[in-house]
């Protein structure tokens, strides 16, 4: 064992070697990069990331401008950070920027080649993405799934009923993770994955964050290729685990609905038993592999980002409450107090979309969108951008640009009403989803889910702060992943809403 470790540190020392060599002796390109800060010999722009990407970035780009590059060890990285450089990547020439850099980290888990988060665009990517588009996100999947989602509130309120009663607090991610975890499970396999009430939640909620967390991470291994088989951080080590979880409960399920399937047992017809119609076609490559895959890429996204936006969102209505009371009497005027909120309601809530249009601008469930890479040397704004480089576009400065919002790191809903600003693409300045053919696929499901959660729960309960905290106390530190979570969960306490009226009392 110490022959190997002592062969393994002799190599690293080699391959450094190698790395001096070759910065010291490379020949220059003449052709000009954007602008960057100069890095150190070999680790280049390394120190200056830290452990919050999103806001360093941001914080290089009021000093080298909208559009600049980095070293990070051997690798160049370029950042894009105001609406009119992510427009030119995202639209204009988003065919040239639609390639995918795939983190180290991401590769441990098996068949990554074929995830449609990470596949560069290709006959492959195509056929994933109207898969889903056609089977999954369409509005008339989604419309005829409203009676999922309603008892899904159903469920949600009736979890929170024993809390208004005891006055204790609910830990908010965990409540909304729970209850996004089990819609997509309904979808998908047509069951209840965990239990709010038990350990299951929570547990599975960090196998989610584990990786989110690991595959936004900065690596050195990214920066240093030929030393990523020594995955000096143990990345790689810690999100396989949860991989390796996911998959094994994937299979179960996959397992679960052949053998029913072959018995003549009625069909399910939900989102697994199309994807196990399709591997049956004609002429079709698609099979078990493309099926846990893209499972899995639903799990991870669809449970943790929406959970992560709807606490976002309540977090700011805590530490507003002005604002939580002209949503909750907008609720009162549009519903009534008799009446449950149901989807057809949401058109109707102008100030309730506002809030959560707010909320994402401030806090974007994916602070740096996922990694593009160049398929072609690229020209842009006067630049020459090479082959294979990896391209960030940082959705978190974008939305707190001075020059294209006023007062940024305000929360005013009333910015929205009236506005044409929308997060599906269109509006540059706005891009929490994405956007061009890269944009967020589950971008639909996502909207409905956390309107129709945070509608209902300001419509039954009102909501308060633990232990007489303050609006103004309220942490709003946030930990970096693929998505930006709140480093301290929510809590909040929950009560039955009271309403004085000309004609009396009303509690409901």
């Amino acid at each position: 064992m110490a022959f190997w470790a002592l062969l393994s540190w002799i190599s690293f020392l080699l391959l450094c070697i190698h790395y001096l060599v070759s910065f010291l002796f490379r020949i220059p390109d003449r052709r000009k990069l954007p602008p960057g800060p100069i890095g150190l010999p070999i680790i280049g722009n390394l120190l200056s990331i830290g452990n919050k990407p999103h806001e360093s970035l941001a914080g290089l780009a009021m000093k080298f401008g909208p559009l600049m590059s980095l070293r990070m060890g051997f690798a160049t990285v370029v950042v894009a950070s105001s609406a009119r450089m992510a427009k030119e990547i995202l639209q204009t020439k988003d065919k040239e920027f639609a390639g995918r850099f795939i983190p180290d980290a991401v590769t441990v888990q098996a068949n990554y080649e074929l995830s449609m988060a990470w596949l560069s665009p290709g006959p492959c990517w195509r056929n994933l993405r109207r898969l889903c588009n056609t089977q999954m996100f369409t509005s008339q999947r989604l419309d005829a799934l409203q009676g999922l989602r309603n008892q899904k509130m159903e469920e949600l309120l009736k979890n929170i009923e024993p809390f208004s009663l005891s006055g204790e607090a609910v830990n908010v991610s965990q409540l909304a993770f729970a209850t996004v975890l089990n819609l997509v499970s309904n979808t998908v396999f047509s069951v209840d994955l965990v239990d709010f009430r038990s350990e299951s939640a929570q547990e599975f909620k960090n196998v989610v964050w584990r990786i989110m967390k690991y595959a936004g991470k900065p690596n050195i291994s990214d920066c240093f290729p030929q030393i990523k088989s020594f995955d000096l951080h143990g990345i790689r080590r810690h999100i396989k685990v949860s991989y390796d979880h996911l998959h094994r409960l994937i299979d179960d399920f996959i397992d679960q609905r052949l053998e029913t399937r072959e018995s003549g047992a009625p069909r399910k017809n939900d989102f697994l038993d199309v994807l196990l119609d399709h591997c049956k076609e004609d002429g079709s490559n698609f099979d078990r592999r493309y099926v846990k895959i893209l499972i899995t890429d639903l799990y991870i996204a669809g449970g943790d980002t929406t959970a992560t936006t709807f606490e976002w969102t309540m977090t700011e209505l805590l530490r507003h409450p002005n604002t939580m009371e002209k949503v909750q009497r907008e609720l009162r005027e549009v519903i009534g107090a008799e009446q449950s909120v149901e989807e057809c309601h949401i058109p109707q809530l102008p100030y309730l979309e506002a809030v959560v249009k707010e909320a994402l601008r401030l806090h974007p469930t994916v602070p740096l969108l996922l990694p593009h890479r160049t398929e072609s040397d690229v020209e842009l704004c006067g630049y020459f951008i090479p082959k294979h480089t990896q391209v960030l576009v940082n959705a978190w400065a974008i939305s707190r640009d001075a020059d294209y919002w006023e007062k940024p790191t305000n929360f005013m809903p009333e910015r929205f009403l009236g506005s044409d600003a929308d997060y599906r693409g269109q509006d540059f300045g706005f891009i929490p989803f994405g956007s061009g053919r890269r944009i967020c696929p589950g971008l639909p499901l996502a909207v409905r889910m956390v309107h129709l959660m945070l509608a209902s729960l300001l419509h039954s309960f009102s909501w308060k702060l633990p232990d007489g905290m303050k609006p103004e106390t309220v942490d709003m530190d946030a930990k970096f992943g693929v998505t930006l979570q709140k480093t301290v969960p929510l809590l909040a306490i929950p009560s039955k809403r009271i309403v004085v009226t000309d004609i009396g009392t009303t509690m409901y």
